[in-house]
């Protein structure tokens, strides 16, 4: 009998370090796992590409991350699970892939009373429909409302993020910061607002960095759905399924590659994982 290697890698990428909100979540889930990641950072955003541009970097990030022995991919960018999904399914058919539109619609789905879905993403997302379709796909009577919010991804790849906590402690906040966001939050979100959804689908892995924020602006009675917390149980559960969980007691092993300015992404991901990255290489792809 063949044995599984338990051991490998879980592949991540992103455009840029938006997906490391989902690679936070695994890490919280699966304490166990290996995980390598790509950010982009060279192309980043991907959400102002076209379609094309969009498949053929997706296309490259997955072969990247193939030459560590993935077990698993999980495509941490709303905008390439929009568009490159098919794609990537049909080229790379023996690897499981997890994207998180569909994750983050069928929580969604789940969580809604009125079945009033408001979506937030890049104009690129939005402009795909992908989650529309998705929730669609779960609930025909459901009613979405999409709104992009482009400014957000450049702001937090800044590190313009919510304020973090360490051991329940809030250690770091950048003066200004918060307010900024918070004004930009209110321009994009009243629309929404005047919609009277009960469900906001945060449409980007980046948008987690500033959850709290667009929480407090949309009010208690809207449910925030994080993709990057769906993404991970669904990682989980696959990993479960097919018996590819790591059952090796040591220390996991965590390597973080991008294309372009690794110190501005090891300062920006530390803040986002609340921990120090240490090891951050540029590579070409």
């Amino acid at each position: 009998m063949k044995t599984i290697n338990t051991n490998k890698f879980i592949g991540v990428f992103d455009s840029g370090v938006g997906g490391l909100t989902v690679v936070k979540e695994i890490m919280n889930l699966l304490p166990k796992e290996n995980i390598v990641y790509l950010g982009d950072t060279a192309r980043v955003p991907y959400g102002n590409k076209s379609k094309e541009t969009i498949i053929k970097y997706s296309i490259e990030n997955t072969k990247f991350l193939l030459k560590h022995n993935i077990k698993l991919l999980v495509v941490a960018c709303n905008t390439s699970s929009s568009y490159a999904i098919p794609s990537l399914k049909k080229m790379f058919k023996n690897l499981k892939i997890v994207d998180v539109v569909s994750t983050g619609a069928k929580a969604a789905v789940n969580s809604t009373k009125n079945n009033r879905i408001g979506v937030i993403g890049t104009k690129a997302t939005i402009r795909s429909r992908a989650y529309e379709k998705k929730i669609k796909k779960y609930l025909k009577k459901a009613k979405i409302y999409a709104q992009a919010t482009p400014l957000f991804v450049p702001l937090i790849e800044e590190g313009w993020i919510d304020k973090v906590y360490y051991e329940g402690k809030e250690y770091i906040r950048s003066i200004n910061h918060e307010n900024i966001i918070r004004q930009v939050s209110v321009e994009y979100l009243a629309p929404l607002k005047e919609k009277n959804i009960d469900v906001l689908i945060l449409g980007c892995t980046h948008y987690p960095a500033i959850k709290m924020i667009i929480q407090d602006v949309m009010g208690k009675s809207v449910k925030v759905v994080d993709s990057a917390v769906e993404t991970a149980l669904v990682v989980k559960d696959i990993l479960t399924k097919y018996k590819l969980l790591n059952d090796q007691n040591k220390t996991p092993s965590y390597k973080f590659f991008v294309t372009d300015d690794p110190k501005s992404f090891a300062k920006v991901g530390s803040l986002l994982l609340n921990k120090e990255l240490k090891y951050v290489k540029k590579v070409n792809l």
